[in-house]
Formats: C-alpha cells, sequence, structure tokens
C-alpha cells in the first residue's frame, strides 16, 4: 500500500505561485501515472494534472492549463504542482494521485482508480 504525502500549499494572493509537493513512501512511484486532483468546498473532486509513467507526456484541465506544471522524480518518489498566476478560483484542497495499476497507456487519471494522499490546503486571496 502507497503513502502518499502532500506539503506546500498555504495561502497566496491572487496572481501568486505556490509549489505543491508529494512523497510517496511503500511503493516506488515507476511505472505508475501520478497526478494531482482538487476539490473545493461545496464542490466535487475534479482532476488537475497527470504525468505519464515514463515522465514525457502530461496533461492538464482547461482551467489550469498555461498556469500549472506538472513535473516527477522517479529517482526521489515524489511528485510536484507548479502552479503559477493563481487565481481565487484555485482555492481547494489539492490532492495527489497514484494509478493503482502499472504501466497503463493514455494521459489521464480516473479517480476511481487511483490512491490519494491526505491533501494540502491552498487558499488564494483575492
Amino acid at each position: 500500500q502507497v503513502q502518499l504525502v502532500e506539503s506546500g500549499g498555504g495561502l497566496v494572493q491572487a496572481g501568486g505561485s505556490l509549489r505543491l509537493s508529494c512523497a510517496a513512501s511503500g511503493r516506488t512511484l515507476t511505472n505508475y501515472r501520478v497526478g494531482w486532483f482538487r476539490q473545493a468546498p461545496g464542490k466535487e473532486r475534479e482532476f488537475v494534472a497527470v504525468i505519464s509513467w515514463r515522465g514525457g507526456s502530461t496533461n492538464y484541465a482547461d482551467s489550469v492549463k498555461g498556469r500549472f506544471t506538472i513535473s516527477r522524480n522517479n529517482a526521489k518518489n515524489t511528485l510536484t504542482l507548479q502552479m503559477d498566476s493563481l487565481k481565487s478560483e484555485d482555492t481547494a484542497v489539492y490532492y495527489c494521485a497514484v494509478d493503482q495499476m502499472p504501466l497503463r497507456m493514455g494521459i489521464w487519471l480516473h479517480a476511481a482508480e487511483v490512491d490519494w494522499g491526505q491533501g494540502t490546503q491552498v487558499t488564494v486571496s483575492s
């Protein structure tokens, strides 16, 4: 069973930046698609970004495309999300997610098929 621990959340003004990190233990992230989801108050959890298990391909929600960058370091078993030009609508709890099956093709993650971290709060003030 993989354990995922997010860090880097906090309070930032609109237009600012934050960098989220996710550290995995209990299992290597190599060969697994990994990504980020978020959940705002009163809303369903939504997909944010995913990176392929090789790290060569990424995919983003339209709402964050061009502002967020996902990356991974398989040697360190970590995942990051660089968030720039933050908006108030980016306020949410952000969750690290890892695919439950290795070596799957395609650049997406299904919420029903991932393991989750505990989440980290990101608050963007306008």
